[in-house]
């Protein structure tokens, strides 16, 4: 019994001394440039937690200059690597609001935009059998949105080739949702709601691949409540929009 408490206390023991032994750079104060390598280091090797600990440390002693502007694009990155959208997007807007003027804010666009496309993955296979309306698409719209302030606001950036290649995408996944919320109203009688919803996604998304299919739903919905001359105008749009064959009565 008594050998054992003794070799359970040599472990505490050693335990303590190894954490003293390898007390970490945090407990110290380094210069700013000693923390952002650190975390850069840390980025480089995978520790994502470390990385920010360096990072947001750098920060509290030295918010102002370079070092601290860039550990906060670094800090950014790390959490896209960490799968954390929210906070990306968090970190990205703290940045362009601190740091208006600064040519990496076309960088912080990108990431708030990059952090909220994976939400794309399966979409449409989750709109059946729930309502479509129903169907959370605001990240994909905040998606759209921080792409398309990048593009108009920094057409020249390294970063706006490839978010004008997922505004594509996007607009066309986004115009296919309304088009099913705009088919779902239709099956109930919803006439209106059917063509308002078209409406969107033809202000919105101008140029989506379906926008013949929503002219028609238009034209149905036209015709189901009896407005015959708004019916014929959409049937004009279409024609002179749309290859395919116009919806007749």
């Amino acid at each position: 019994m008594h050998i054992w408490r003794h070799t359970a206390l040599l472990v505490l023991f050693a335990a303590a001394l190894a954490g003293c032994a390898s007390t970490p750079l945090e407990t110290k104060h380094l210069t700013a440039e000693q923390y952002y390598k650190a975390g850069a280091q840390a980025l480089k090797d995978s520790n994502y937690t470390r990385a920010l600990n360096m990072f947001e440390t750098l920060r509290g002693h030295y918010p102002f200059g370079s070092y601290a502007r860039q550990a906060q694009l670094e800090t950014i990155y790390v959490y896209y690597k960490q799968n954390e959208p929210k906070s990306t997007v968090e970190a990205a807007q703290r940045y362009i609001k601190e740091n208006p003027l600064s040519p990496e804010v076309a960088y912080a666009y990108y990431m708030q935009g990059l952090a909220n496309f994976d939400a794309h993955t399966g979409i449409m296979n989750r709109l059946f059998p729930v309502d479509p309306a129903r169907v959370d698409v605001k990240p994909l719209k905040e998606s759209f949105a921080a792409f398309k302030i990048l593009v108009e606001k920094y057409p020249h950036s390294t970063y706006a080739p490839d978010a004008r290649r997922r505004m594509l995408f996007l607009r066309d996944e986004l115009a296919q949702h309304e088009l099913y919320v705009a088919g779902y109203y239709m099956k109930r009688g919803a006439y209106i709601a059917a063509i308002n919803r078209c409406k969107q996604l033809l202000q919105e998304y101008p140029g989506a691949s379906d926008t013949p299919r929503a002219l028609e739903i238009m034209i149905k919905g036209y015709d189901k409540l009896g407005m015959a001359d708004l019916a014929e105008q959409t049937r004009k749009v279409l024609a002179l929009n749309s290859s395919g064959s116009v919806v007749k009565h």
